[in-house]
């Protein structure tokens, strides 16, 4: 069946995920250029190749979403792109004109977490390669929004409070937000049958999976027969799958399980998947997540939302203050 947060977390989430005012840029001047330059930020020059690598990582969500986009849209996608680019070279100069300072051991600890997703050298280098990227030009990256986090930091979330009374009255107006679902913690055993198998095919399944169920019947041990029959991965656990809500499983299976009490075993449930035996081990009711469990987890997500309004404020006014050309086709 398939189914530190921090100043640190805090920070790097806003460098990757500031969103610039969706507002049109306040332009020195709008020109057409067959050259390279798609903006320049004070004298700094944004070429093409930085827009496509951004744009190549947003096209890549898209299809992980299976969200498909149009050309009007797409071109929407990149002067938003863009804006975001602008933003964050304009604030990786402010932190120049405060003479933060991030040391290649830094960069260099940072490149080698990134590497640790990979399942090897060679796909980390595909990936970049992907993406536009060598690794000189990721540790860049990887320096400028070392810098901007620290300026972030610096004025933003290191100043920033959330008081008791903006945490409970979050709590109080979002009730929907902290309801727990009735939940379920069953173990199964699955003979798995194509549902376009042949009537033979589906017979043979059902036979082995009533032969089990006569030998539950007879007293044998649950997670024991599944670790040897069931053809489902949660055999290595005895047929144990984590605690799960309505909506999670296929229809029929979601049915069995919460009609049955804990300790019960239902009769042979037919799935898309095959022939299923399951055994609720526990339930939990609908339950509200106390204020006291909630707390630290509200105060963080209020802590975000008040720097990334406060940085995107602050965004704006350099953008107000800096000389910005863009080259438009």
């Amino acid at each position: 069946m398939q189914r530190k947060h921090g100043r640190w977390f805090l920070s790097m989430l806003l460098i990757f995920f500031i969103i610039v005012s969706c507002d049109s840029l306040s332009l020195a001047a709008k020109k057409q250029t067959t050259s390279d330059k798609v903006a320049v930020a004070n004298g700094v020059i944004i070429t093409q190749k930085d827009l496509d690598t951004e744009m190549t990582i947003i096209k890549e969500r898209l299809a992980m979403m299976k969200r498909p986009f149009s050309d009007s849209q797409l071109q929407e996608f990149k002067e938003k792109t863009l804006e975001k680019i602008i933003g964050r070279e304009l604030l990786f100069q402010e932190s120049q004109k405060k003479e933060i300072k991030i040391d290649d051991a830094k960069v260099n600890e940072e490149l080698m977490a990134l590497k640790k997703k990979y399942a090897s050298e060679a796909d980390f280098k595909k990936s970049l390669s992907e993406k536009n990227l060598d690794e000189t030009a990721l540790k860049d990256k990887l320096k400028q929004s070392l810098a901007i986090k620290e300026l972030v930091d610096q004025l933003f979330i290191q100043k920033v409070n959330i008081s008791e009374e903006e945490i409970k009255s979050y709590y109080d107006s979002q009730p929907q937000l902290f309801k727990q679902p009735e939940k379920v913690h069953a173990s199964h055993i699955l003979i798995k049958v194509d549902p376009n198998a042949d009537e033979t095919r589906k017979a043979e399944a059902r036979k082995k999976i009533e032969k089990i169920q006569q030998r539950l019947k007879k007293g044998e041990d649950f997670a024991t027969l599944a670790k040897e029959f069931s053809q489902c991965p949660s055999s290595a656990k005895g047929g144990s799958l984590s605690y799960f809500a309505r909506g999670q499983m296929v229809k029929p299976f979601e049915e069995a399980s919460f009609s049955l009490k804990p300790g019960e075993m239902s009769d042979i449930v037919e799935t898309q998947f095959g022939y299923h035996l399951i055994k609720v081990i526990d339930k939990k009711p609908e339950t509200t997540i106390a204020f006291k469990d909630a707390k630290d987890r509200i105060e963080q997500y209020l802590k975000n939302k008040k720097v990334q309004d406060q940085v995107k404020e602050y965004v704006d006014t350099l953008k107000k203050k800096a000389k910005i050309e863009i080259f438009q086709e």
